[in-house]
């Protein structure tokens, strides 16, 4: 067992889990932790994987993957409709998934409406989608966010069926099956192609993790868990209460 001592952010990734979870787990006393003072944590990966007896890890996924070739975009078109189920193809992989749950269409909602408000201001000739919506980067990778924003010197960009290229903004919203999907795949697609912001709702954990691209790679740059207020420091004025998104009324 190893005994070496790594950062909450270390151990997020480890987990597939946002930093504010780990805080989280960490201020409920539910991982074992070793405070270095003035708030510096550090943790051992085997121990909290023992702590928590697995129950962070990703559930089994409830999306199927065909491995047996490589799909374009042509396949993809090709492909019959099933009720309740979407498709997507991250570099040539089709990905069968399961439609959202009820909360997952409940904090889109929310959100959409708040980004819809805020953009309609700040940028008037730009327009805010949502799922299900094509979205085309290459030939072999088709993908459908939750919520995406085009602004308006974009507007080349949204075609009669889908949008073809990077948005400005790309939001996911985590279902209890796609964490590692939405956390690495996506995340290292959206970031290649050049999704400037990029935006993870976990609306289980109760967080909004906001990325945006710096020298190519992305970096977090607002976040916040349960019932904190989120202020992005890219897009003057836009607040975003994470209470209101998680409210069940």
């Amino acid at each position: 067992m190893s005994k070496e001592l790594i950062t909450a952010q270390d151990l997020a990734e480890a987990l597939n889990l946002s930093v504010e979870t780990i805080w989280r787990y960490t201020r409920e006393n539910r991982i074992p932790y070793l405070e270095l003072g003035n708030k510096q944590y550090r943790y051992n990966l085997n121990e909290v994987i023992n702590a928590l007896a697995g129950t962070v890890r990703e559930k089994k996924a409830s999306y199927a993957t065909d491995t047996t070739r490589k799909y374009t975009y042509q396949d993809y078109l090709e492909i019959p409709d099933e009720p309740g189920y979407r498709f997507e193809i991250l570099e040539g992989l089709l990905i069968k998934e399961p439609a959202p749950n009820v909360m997952h269409q409940r904090v889109s909602r929310r959100l959409q409406r708040c980004l819809e408000d805020y953009f309609w201001e700040v940028d008037p000739t730009g327009e805010i989608f949502n799922a299900p919506l094509d979205v085309t980067f290459h030939d072999t990778t088709v993908v459908q966010p939750d919520l995406l924003y085009i602004s308006g010197e974009q507007k080349k960009l949204v075609k009669e069926t889908r949008i073809d290229g990077p948005p400005t903004l790309a939001v996911e919203i985590l279902s209890p099956s796609s964490r590692r999907k939405d956390r690495l795949q996506k995340l290292n697609i959206y970031q290649k192609v050049g999704v400037r912001h990029y935006w993870i709702v976990d609306p289980e954990e109760k967080t909004l993790e906001c990325f945006a691209l710096r020298d190519g790679a992305y970096a977090l740059v607002a976040s916040g868990m349960e019932e904190d207020v989120v202020e992005h420091p890219h897009f003057e004025g836009l607040v975003v209460s994470l209470k209101e998104l998680w409210a069940v009324n």
